[in-house]
C-alpha cells in the first residue's frame, strides 16, 4: 500500500502540474490562494472520510436546496402532472424546469438587495480565506448545491458586468458542480458518504484549478457586487451624465422579465445539450465505421489510463477505472453509476480505495453535455462578444472539469485504503 500511496500523492502533484503547464498566464498564478485552498482541501478530505458529523453538515445543506427544488416541482406538476409523478423524471423536468421558479426567486432576492448583501459578505469571508474576488468566492459556494445553470442564471446581473476573462473562470468552475436534487439519487447507486465528500472538495478544487488555468487580476474597483437598476434610467444617466443612483425597474415589470428570461434560458440550454450530445454520438458512430471498437469513450479511456494509474491503482484496476472515466466524460455519470451500482458496494469486487475514488470522480457534471449547457446558458445571459470568448475556450472548460474530478478523487484516495 505504501508504494501505491506514494503514487497517489505523486498523481495529485501531476494534476496540479498539468494545470500549471496549460495555464493562460503562469506568471500571475496566485500561489498563496492555491496553497491555502489545497491545505484546506486535504484537511477537509481527512475529516469527511473519517468523521460522520462532517458529512452530516454537507447533507443538511444539500437537503435544504433539495427542498427548494422539490417546491418547484409543485408548479411543474400543476401544468404537467404526468412529467413529475413518475418513478424517474427526465432531464428536462428534473434539471431545467426548476429554473422557472429558482431564477425568479433569486432575482426577487436580488431586487430587494438581499442576494447582493449575501454575495458581498459571504464573498468577503471566502475571499479572505481563498484570496479570490468576492463574486467568484460566493459563486463557488452558490453552485455547490444549486447546480451550474441555476447558479449562473441567478447570478445573471453579476455575469453581465464582469470581464470576459472572469466569465471564463465562472464557466470553468461550473463544470465541477452537481444539483442538490440528485444527491439522493446518486447515493442510491454509489456509496453516499463519498458523494457527500465530493461536493465541497469539487468546489475547492475548482478554485485551485481555475486559478491556475485562468489567472485573472481583479482590481478593487472591479471587485464589486452589482444590484438591480432600471436599464432605461441607467442608459439615460450614461448619456446625460446625471449624478445619483439610478432608479429600480418597477417590481412586477422586473419579475415578468425574470420569468420570461428564465423560460428563454431553458430553451437555449435544452437546444445546446441536445446538439452537443448528438454530435458526440455522431462522431462515435463515424469512428465505429472505421473499427467497431472505436468510439470516443474508448479513446478517452485509453488517454485517461495514465491518470487512473496515478491515483494509486494497479494496472488492471487503472484500466477499468479509465474506461469508466471515458464513458462518464462522453455520456454522463448516470450511465456509469447504473453500470456499477450492483457491485460498487462489494469490497470483494472493488476495494475501498477504488470505490472511494471512482465515486468521487463520478460525482460531478463534467462531461460533453455540460459544456453545451454552459455555453447555452451564457448565450442567454451575456452579450455575444463575451459568449464567443467562452465558446472559443471550450477545451479549457473540459480540461478544468477533468482536472477537478481527478484532484478530488486523488485527494480522497490518499485517506481511503
Amino acid at each position: 500500500m505504501n508504494t501505491y500511496l506514494l503514487v497517489n500523492i505523486l498523481g495529485v502533484l501531476v494534476f496540479l502540474g498539468i494545470a500549471f503547464l496549460c495555464s493562460k498566464d503562469r506568471k500571475n498564478i496566485n500561489w498563496r490562494s492555491v496553497l491555502v485552498v489545497l491545505v484546506i482541501n486535504l484537511v477537509l478530505a481527512f475529516f469527511l472520510t473519517n468523521f460522520s458529523w462532517g458529512r452530516d453538515m454537507v447533507k443538511g445543506a444539500a437537503d435544504g436546496f433539495k427542498w427548494l427544488v422539490n417546491v418547484s416541482y409543485t408548479g411543474i406538476a400543476f401544468a404537467f402532472p404526468d412529467w413529475v409523478h413518475v418513478k424517474q423524471m427526465n432531464f428536462f423536468t428534473s434539471a431545467l424546469l426548476p429554473i422557472l421558479m429558482i431564477v425568479p426567486l433569486f432575482d426577487i432576492l436580488t431586487y430587494f438587495g438581499i442576494l447582493p448583501f449575501c454575495i458581498k459578505w459571504i464573498g468577503k469571508g471566502m475571499a479572505f480565506i481563498t484570496g479570490q474576488p468576492k463574486f467568484e468566492s460566493f459563486y463557488s459556494v452558490e453552485m455547490m448545491f444549486l447546480g451550474n445553470t441555476e447558479a449562473m442564471a441567478v447570478s445573471s446581473i453579476q455575469l453581465k458586468h464582469v470581464s470576459k476573462e472572469r466569465l471564463l473562470t465562472i464557466a470553468m468552475m461550473s463544470m465541477s458542480c452537481i444539483t442538490a436534487a440528485i444527491v439522493g439519487v446518486y447515493a442510491q447507486m454509489v456509496p453516499g458518504e463519498y458523494v457527500l465528500t465530493a461536493i465541497p472538495l469539487n468546489i475547492l478544487n475548482a478554485i485551485i484549478i481555475t486559478n491556475m488555468l485562468n489567472p485573472v487580476k481583479v482590481t478593487p474597483e472591479e471587485d464589486v457586487i452589482y444590484e438591480v437598476s432600471n436599464p432605461a434610467e441607467e442608459a439615460e444617466e450614461v448619456v446625460a451624465d446625471k449624478p445619483g443612483k439610478p432608479e429600480k425597474e418597477p417590481f412586477f415589470s422586473f419579475l415578468g422579465d425574470s420569468i420570461l428570461n428564465a423560460g428563454k434560458l431553458i430553451l437555449i440550454i435544452c437546444a445546446n445539450v441536445i446538439a452537443f450530445v448528438a454530435l458526440a454520438a455522431l462522431i462515435s458512430k463515424l469512428l465505429g465505421l472505421i473499427n467497431p471498437w472505436l468510439s470516443l469513450e474508448h479513446i478517452l479511456g485509453i488517454v485517461m489510463f495514465p491518470f487512473a494509474w496515478l491515483m494509486g491503482l494497479d494496472v488492471h484496476n487503472a484500466f477499468e477505472f479509465a474506461q469508466y472515466m471515458g464513458t462518464k466524460l462522453i455520456t454522463n455519470e448516470f450511465v456509469v453509476m447504473g453500470e456499477i451500482a450492483p457491485k460498487i458496494n462489494n469490497l470483494h469486487v472493488f476495494n475501498a480505495h477504488f470505490q472511494a475514488e471512482l465515486t468521487v470522480f463520478l460525482t460531478s457534471f463534467a462531461n460533453v453535455s455540460t459544456v453545451g449547457m454552459i455555453i447555452g446558458c451564457m448565450k442567454g445571459i451575456v452579450d455575444r462578444k463575451k459568449n464567443d470568448y467562452v465558446a472559443k475556450n471550450i477545451v479549457y472548460l473540459f480540461l478544468s472539469g477533468i482536472l477537478v474530478s481527478l484532484m478530488s478523487a486523488g485527494i480522497v484516495g490518499i485517506f481511503v485504503w
